[in-house]
């Protein structure tokens, strides 16, 4: 038989080989081995909710080996394909790295944030690209309201009820939107605290947030995000983040013990380790039909490529760059066509081309407050709030995901969403090692 290796298990990687098992290969037509140093796929849309309480962690993940039955899994990181020699390198988090061979190759490795050598941020800010990073910042939210609630006015305690979010995309827009919803509903546990003494800032260095939707649509969410006390700092840059200190462009400063960074992603660096063609911002180069193609435009037999990781020509010409852009509708469509297309050329058949017109985008920023927009289409507020958690309720993959997001929704409406932040979860071992018994030092001898 075949070997197929899928070199990620995200959206596009986990939806190629769902597909592949579940419709379109026959039994014995291939052998599909999936790599990921993950065990899950992380529904990367329902961070922001994550972050803000309102969607337990686990429920934004979808387990592999429960939902890949003939797939084999294997929880390692791919650190080396030689396509020439058609072997990869398996690097598991524990043991000793193997070399595999294969017949066909899928890369879907996705994205990774991407920064800029601003001072301090390496040391200081978090990104939102996984779901350990979006369990942080709730935690670190909750935990500094416990904080601060002690705490007189002043420097220190604003430092506390500060969050700064850069970047004013989609992710950044979302994050910032849900945060300060979720901060306001934590003040009425906290007599001490009033609105005023919370401080939210969003850096955006274009003019405008969200390029996805109108003028029109991006000027009701800055007001309405101005009106709930959330400042968006426009045409403005980071320039500095030196021990949490926030220096922009314009000459403000002021202190911040949370800096969330949104601003972009690039291509999984883990190509630049491979014998693949790339273009000149690191991601493979494929055709519309997925497979991949070399800098003169030939195709790569026997490698094929999808989502993030992947500059994926627009037939729509609505991309950016000629491109599609990289989100999860893009990547979760281009997995379904890669297992179509893909077993069509073991059949001998002819692949098709990826094409999708986007027929809108829809975001939350927080709670009972949506945008949506479909071409000249807008709606705001508790509308586009339903409309919103909807699509991405039923976006996930697998019914019994889709079960627990919207349970969780219920129960959070019922009995109001959970504040509960569990700040120790980033040092489990602390309270036993504080009390753990020792063996007395050995005495000296004479």
């Amino acid at each position: 038989m075949p070997k197929i290796l899928i070199v990620g298990g995200g959206y596009a990687g986990f939806y190629t080989a769902l597909k592949l098992e579940k419709k379109w290969l026959r039994k014995g037509e291939a052998e599909v081995t999936m790599v990921d140093p993950l065990p899950y796929m992380l529904y990367q849309p329902f961070l922001p909710e994550v972050a803000a309480g309102s969607i337990e962690p686990r429920h934004a993940v979808v387990p592999h080996r429960r939902h890949l039955t003939s797939t084999r899994v294997v929880s390692a990181k791919i650190t080396n394909i030689d396509h020439t020699a058609k072997t990869a390198t398996f690097t598991p988090r524990d043991g000793d790295p193997w070399v595999e061979s294969y017949d066909i190759v899928v890369v879907t490795a996705g994205s990774v944030s991407r920064t800029f050598p601003i001072p301090g941020v390496a040391d200081q800010a978090i990104g939102l690209k996984t779901i350990e990073e979006a369990i942080s910042i709730r935690d670190r939210l909750t935990d500094n309201f416990e904080r601060a609630s002690t705490m007189p006015a002043g420097p220190a305690r604003d430092r506390l009820l500060t969050v700064v979010v850069v970047g004013g995309g989609f992710a950044g827009i979302e994050a910032f939107g849900e945060l300060r919803s979720f901060a306001s509903s934590l003040l009425s546990y906290y007599p001490a605290l009033t609105i005023d003494d919370t401080h939210f800032h969003l850096i955006e260095a274009m003019g405008r947030i969200m390029p996805e939707v109108s003028l029109k649509t991006s000027y009701w969410v800055l007001k309405n995000l101005a009106e709930r006390q959330a400042i968006v700092h426009l045409e403005t840059q980071l320039t500095s983040a030196v021990d949490g200190k926030i220096e922009l462009s314009t000459g403000e400063s002021f202190e911040s013990d949370l800096i969330i960074w949104t601003a972009g992603v690039m291509a999984s660096p883990m190509l630049k380790n491979t014998d693949l063609p790339t273009d000149d911002r690191g991601r493979l180069t494929v055709q519309a039909d997925l497979r991949v193609k070399d800098a003169d435009g030939n195709v790569v037999e026997d490698a094929w490529g999808a989502g993030d990781v992947c500059a994926v020509p627009d037939l729509t010409g609505g991309g950016v760059g000629g491109f599609t852009v990289p989100n999860a509708q893009h990547a979760v469509r281009q997995g379904k066509l890669l297992a179509k297309n893909l077993t069509a050329t073991l059949r001998g058949e002819n692949p098709r081309d990826y094409f999708h017109k986007n027929q809108g985008a829809v975001a939350g920023i927080g709670l009972y407050i949506g945008v949506f927009q479909s071409n000249k289409l807008a709606f705001t507020g508790i509308i586009a709030w339903f409309m919103h958690r909807g699509y991405h309720g039923l976006a996930i993959p697998m019914w019994e995901r889709k079960i627990r997001v919207f349970a969780n929704w219920i129960l959070n409406f019922l009995l109001r969403r959970d504040m509960t932040g569990i700040i120790a979860r980033d040092n489990p071992r602390a309270a036993f090692e504080e009390f753990a018994s020792r063996p007395k030092p050995a005495a000296a001898s004479k």
